[in-house]
């Protein structure tokens, strides 16, 4: 798997406050065995956020993108409208199981707005920005990222699986 990841932070941005939150990400990408292409601190800013996913996707064409930061109520968190802007379709599913399970942690959860969708072939998730919630977030859908990725190629993601789906016969 082809990814990058993408912490939206202006104080980050401007050297005010370490970016904890990419590095832990870009760490368990790597340890869930993917090939993190490249990381990015962008300000929240919507314009440069859309700029920024266009590149990774249609340029570098990272297949997982994750972004870290502005998903929250503040006027700057715009993490989800640059992503609404760049988005082909909607992944509510993802979405829908990674509030689920943070509400178990926070009741806070229900204030993230984070949103998955799939552009092109590459399949962008919009995560918190504190290290503690990349983490829980990840718990979630690293079970779910290789089939993802190989229904985005087209490519059969049961061809291999013991539990591969089969049509009734009569």
């Amino acid at each position: 798997m082809r990814a990058a990841v993408v912490t939206v932070s202006d104080r980050s941005f401007r050297g005010e406050r370490p970016d904890v939150s990419g590095p832990a990400l870009k760490q368990l990408l790597e340890r869930a065995g993917a090939d993190v292409l490249e990381t990015a601190v962008v300000p929240d800013d919507p314009a440069i956020i859309a700029q920024v996913l266009i590149r990774l996707t249609d340029e570098v064409r990272c297949e997982i993108i994750f972004t870290t930061g502005g998903t929250g109520l503040s006027p700057r968190d715009t993490t989800p409208e640059a992503t609404r802007q760049v988005i082909d379709k909607r992944v509510p599913g993802i979405e829908e199981a990674i509030r689920q399970n943070s509400l178990k942690q926070t009741p806070f959860a229900m204030l993230s707005r984070g949103m998955v969708g799939v552009r092109r072939q590459t399949l962008i998730l919009n995560f918190p920005g504190s290290p503690k919630a990349v983490k829980e977030c990840f718990a979630v859908v690293e079970p779910v990222l290789a089939h993802a990725v190989k229904l985005l190629r087209d490519e059969n993601p049961y061809a291999d699986a013991d539990h591969a789906w089969q049509p009734q016969r009569s």
